[in-house]
């Protein structure tokens, strides 16, 4: 609507409008996140849940407007009629730029349950978000050291333990958990320094993965992978809101969560290597569908 306008403008009016939106709908967010400990009633907290994933929900609405306003985006969008919204989903990701949140937020909205990230305890601390993460029941994980764990033995698998316990608010309401695998953005750099077979892609974490299906393997169904292009190059945040980003290439692929993909990676060898060997296929299809996808 507004494409019309000169990039520096555009990417001001926009990263204005998605601080206000985000500041105007974290206030409430908050506020009614406080009830559910007020009144620790499992009925009411289930209608409260609903209340707080609406409101998450017009934040994402509203930013994908903000996108639509400024940026003239050719979207090609690939296997999203196989997704549902009433489905416990672990999705996998190849990982290039902060655009990849907001364009798999743009997409998936209201067609499977909201994305939710694992994430470090220290990010609770983010002005206004660590705050809307933690009323959305957003996982925290306190990871321990090997340097700690060494010098305090009993520390081992609380860190899992934590975790375990905080994913069971996920029972009785559907979930997406959203991994990027490679656990890091994707650079020509990082992949050089890694010196892997893949063409397009980072070497892939299976220990992220792994942690995800320990803590939570019971409440997942299905793995949504996801394979991300942009076909001139990787934008930044700023190019994106700035109205520079011509297209973006989203596949989705649906795997089953059979029990060969579950079990105790961090003390089972076999289920170990079985599993790399797995997500190390995967990958390589993923680089070769890349290849095909910006040809």
């Amino acid at each position: 609507m507004l494409s019309f306008l000169p990039a520096p403008f555009k990417g001001v009016l926009s990263i204005l409008l998605y601080t206000l939106n985000t500041i105007s709908l974290t206030i409430p967010l908050i506020l009614i996140s406080f009830f559910k400990f007020i009144i620790p009633v499992h009925p009411f907290i289930v209608i409260l849940d609903k209340i707080l994933i609406s409101i998450a929900t017009l934040w994402i609405r509203i930013n994908s407007f903000n996108s639509k306003l400024f940026c003239k985006i050719d979207w090609d969008i690939r296997g999203l009629e196989k997704l549902e919204k009433k489905e416990w989903y672990l999705i996998i990701s190849n990982h290039q730029s902060w655009v990849d949140i907001l364009a798999l937020q743009a997409t998936l909205n209201q067609k499977i349950p909201m994305l939710k990230f694992f994430l470090k305890k220290e990010l609770i601390w983010v002005p206004f978000l660590g705050l809307a993460w933690w009323a959305l029941d957003f996982p925290f994980m306190k990871r321990y050291s090997k340097k700690l764990l060494k010098e305090k033995p009993h520390l081992k698998g609380k860190d899992l333990e934590i975790t375990k316990k905080a994913c069971k608010k996920f029972k009785h309401t559907p979930v997406s958990v959203m991994n990027f695998v490679e656990g890091t953005r994707f650079t020509q750099h990082k992949k050089d320094f890694q010196s892997n077979h893949f063409n397009h892609l980072l070497t892939p974490k299976a220990g992220g993965i792994a942690f995800v299906l320990s803590s939570m393997g019971e409440y997942l169904h299905k793995i949504i992978d996801v394979t991300i292009v942009y076909p001139d190059k990787i934008p930044t945040f700023w190019e994106y809101i700035s109205g520079r980003v011509n297209k973006i290439i989203i596949d989705f692929e649906v795997i089953p969560l059979t029990e060969s993909l579950t079990g105790n990676y961090f003390n089972d060898p076999e289920y170990k290597e079985r599993f790399c060997i797995w997500l190390n296929a995967l990958w390589q299809k993923k680089d070769e569908k890349i290849k095909t996808l910006k040809t």
